[in-house]
């Protein structure tokens, strides 16, 4: 007889609350709560172009326009609470939310394209058969190729500004993350140019942006003309060999999702061996958040960042249902059950209305420091709803015996 592995999702708590959730289920009723709070929240803050909720400035909840990179985040989360809890109202409030970002699919100033259409409108089209939403997407995903080099073999991240004018041609690893559209893409159309790119990227960054320890740079810049890697440097991180927490994350998820799409085993090695090497960072395994950079100097006193460890337990589920490694699937656990102990997890009507606590932006530009952050909380229920199947399959595992 087959043996299966089941490990409790219920969550250990660090501090005595009655009102606290302990389970799974628990968090998703709470996240409901918080949700409703957020959105009464920032109604009345919303002016002009700015409506998506991004995280806390001065106490004080931050709002974005369509253009900014995290736009797509806050749509998903309801989308998510839609998909969690079967209720109407959650796709009412995530289709309000998504339809503003109709104007993105033509903006071509970056790579976070993906970002912003793939995690709104790509939870749409999950439930609503609307065609123009499916048109919306492949018209972002022709934008983000017009942005790939075939020298280079890389889609550029940023365009040259007064951040980034010594770069002749960066690319970041979180670049990885939007090629899902691509991929979206190519399947939708029967376009295997969508395809060809996003493989031909990834199979670059694995061949550049990672060292002999499978940790990876943030950026890589390439000479344009000849596709020569001229720099190996990086924005967000503490130094440029340093392991910035979420560029780790970004890696990790970006390689599983590839094999997802390709089926292509260079990329379920790559993801592998990424994930081998995050397994080596002081307590992950264990469950505890990694600090922005896992080598970051004044490390215990540096902040934490719950974003890469929601992006990491999400990736890790997924990596165990391609790798069956039982320590992945205990490490993606663990972190989500830090994640929902009062330490990180906010209490209702609290931290503007996100979920998480405790998240860095960029440390180095001194931005959104120890911080709620909507990615975090994105990826916070794309691993609970991960956690969530994992269980199910093990039900219905258990069941046929």
């Amino acid at each position: 007889m087959k043996k299966i592995i089941t490990i409790s999702l219920c969550f250990i708590l660090f501090a005595c609350s009655n009102q606290h959730p302990e389970t799974i289920d628990d968090i998703v009723k709470h996240s409901e709560k918080q949700f409703e709070y957020a959105l009464k929240k920032i109604k009345p803050l919303q002016t002009g172009e700015k409506i998506f909720p991004r995280t806390l400035e001065e106490e004080e909840i931050k709002l974005v326009a369509t253009k900014d990179w995290t736009s797509g985040f806050f749509p998903g989360t309801l989308w998510m609470m839609y998909e969690l809890t079967g209720k109407d109202k959650w796709k009412a409030h995530a289709l309000d939310y998504t339809l503003p970002l109709e104007v993105e699919q033509w903006n071509a100033n970056d790579h976070d394209i993906g970002f912003k259409m793939y995690c709104s409108y790509g939870w749409a089209i999950k439930y609503l058969d609307n065609p123009e939403f499916k048109e919306i997407l492949i018209q972002s995903a022709k934008t983000l190729s017009t942005r790939y080099n075939p020298v280079v073999g890389c889609i550029r991240s940023w365009n040259s500004n007064p951040k980034t004018a010594h770069w002749k041609y960066p690319v970041i690893i979180d670049n990885m993350m939007n090629l899902e559209l691509l991929m979206w893409a190519a399947k939708e159309t029967g376009n295997e140019s969508f395809k060809e790119i996003a493989v031909k990227h990834a199979q670059t960054t694995a061949a550049n942006h990672f060292r002999d320890d499978y940790s990876c740079y943030h950026v890589i810049d390439y000479d344009p003309e000849t596709g020569e890697v001229l720099n190996k440097n990086t924005h967000q991180g503490a130094a440029d060999d340093s392991d910035w927490a979420r560029g780790q994350a970004w890696a990790v998820y970006g390689f599983t999702m590839m094999y997802r799409e390709t089926g292509m085993e260079e990329f379920l090695t790559q993801a592998k061996h990424i994930a081998d090497y995050l397994l080596t960072v002081d307590g992950l395994k264990d469950g505890k958040i990694p600090y922005w950079d896992f080598k970051a100097p004044n490390i215990p006193n540096e902040p934490y960042d719950a974003s890469a460890a929601a992006v990491i337990s999400s990736a890790l589920f997924e990596l165990y249902e391609f790798a069956s490694n039982e320590i992945y699937l205990s490490t993606a656990q663990k972190l989500l059950e830090t994640l929902g102990t009062p330490q990180f997890l906010a209490q209702t009507g609290e931290n503007g209305g996100f979920l998480l606590t405790h998240s860095t932006g960029s440390k180095p530009y001194k931005s959104e420091i120890d911080v709620p952050l909507n990615y975090a909380d994105y990826y916070f229920l794309e691993s609970i709803i991960k956690s969530k199947r994992y269980e199910e399959n093990q039900n219905l595992a258990l069941s046929k015996e």
